[in-house]
């Protein structure tokens, strides 16, 4: 640390996080090739994922197919959605579980009361998604920050309790028999849940695609503008609230989406399914890997969803606690997030650009922005800059 002479080094969190940069910086100045042998790699991984010698030691207490579909792949979904809002705008948002609800609810009213299509549900369901983050963004995305992030939390739970008193879908008892997505490619979705984990995959895959594309477009540069000094960007003639409102819009799109492939694979949908804690869960997941970088995101996500799931069934943790870990996996869970949120605040795999935001105190939302004082950091330093 800088002033009692201890090397920042000596901690093992750093050098994690110090070998987590050096792989950031050499992915920067990868040369093409590389970057397509890391992307075929990525993708064979993937395939292959679901192989039960990988799930017998990343999920021994439960089926490694289904915990690859939700939580795992159903976090990273929302978690690249999210980004879009949190991470490359800049906009705090703790009601985004209403549009992965949205998606979910329009696969199964429509699928059960009208018998659509179940794609065609969950486009409908994509697109009920966005129209309400329109709806929500056009009269509260003046707000910011804490004002922001005050407001969209109530949209997430107007939209559960509303669900939860609207006998027209199901109500508390929520809505049954789900439609199944039909069966292609040789591929049956009915018991089996290998199919739902390769649909799931394509879906991370297009909208990661699609996200990176956003990134270095035109709208990217100006998210990364309203997300550094939105006063600023303004000034120079970037049109704020009409950004803005497009992050809403697509983070909705791809929570909408989310939504209507878990329903297609739960079956059964009720009102708390959708709670806040989960919105909560999904920002967690963002901020712990990085926000703004979508490697970083995934990596959180993934963590965030895998953690609580092992620590369902170690032998150690048992003989040690003397009690099923179970019932203490949350508790270690969460310790593991304040440990790493106190020893690296900007996250497991930053973009060098937001890392710089962040302890500049410039990286957008809210108060989450400001920066954080870490174990290394020279209170001196700062007193005097304060000053």
């Amino acid at each position: 640390m800088k002033g009692d002479g201890v090397s920042s080094n000596s901690n093992p969190l750093r050098r994690v996080g110090g070998a987590f940069d050096a792989l950031r910086d050499w992915w920067e100045n990868a040369k093409v090739w590389q970057r397509y042998l890391v992307y075929l790699g990525a993708i064979v991984f993937a395939l292959i994922l679901p192989a039960p010698w990988i799930g017998t030691f990343m999920s021994p207490g439960a089926d490694w197919t289904s915990v690859l579909i939700y939580p795992v792949g159903t976090y990273i979904l929302l978690a690249v959605g999210l980004n879009v809002v949190v991470g490359q705008a800049g906009l705090l948002d703790l009601g985004f579980v209403a549009f992965f609800a949205m998606g979910g609810y329009s696969v199964a009213y429509y699928g059960t009361h009208f018998g659509w299509n179940y794609w065609a549900t969950v486009v409908f369901g994509i697109v009920m998604a966005a129209v309400s983050g329109v709806i929500l963004g056009a009269p509260t995305l003046r707000l910011r920050g804490d004002y922001l992030a005050i407001v969209t939390l109530g949209f997430g739970e107007i939209v559960r309790i509303t669900a939860n008193n609207t006998n027209e879908i199901g109500g508390a008892r929520g809505i049954t028999n789900v439609p199944h997505p039909p069966d292609m490619f040789g591929l049956k979705f009915l018991l089996d849940p290998a199919p739902y984990y390769y649909l799931i995959l394509a879906a991370i895959v297009l909208v990661i695609i699609f996200s990176v594309r956003l990134q270095k477009s035109r709208v990217g540069r100006a998210w990364a503008a309203i997300r550094e000094d939105e006063d600023a960007a303004e000034l120079m003639g970037v049109p704020t609230f009409k950004f803005k409102l497009l992050a809403f819009a697509i983070g909705a799109m791809i929570g909408g989406l989310a939504g209507g492939i878990y329903a297609g694979k739960a079956v059964f949908i009720e009102p708390n399914t959708f709670p806040f804690i989960l919105s909560a869960t999904i920002l967690a997941a963002v901020v712990l890997g990085g926000a703004g970088n979508l490697p970083g995101v995934v990596i959180g996500a993934f963590v965030i969803a895998w953690l609580p799931e092992r620590f369902r069934e170690v032998q150690g943790l048992k003989d040690l606690l003397g009690r099923d870990p179970a019932e203490y996996r949350i508790l270690l869970f969460g310790g593991v997030l304040v440990l790493m949120m106190a020893l690296r605040p900007e996250g497991l795999l930053p973009s060098r650009r937001r890392k710089a935001e962040l302890h500049e105190g410039t990286g957008g939302m809210g108060a989450l922005g400001a920066e954080v004082p870490g174990p290394d950091t020279d209170v001196t330093t700062e007193t005097e800059a304060a000053k």
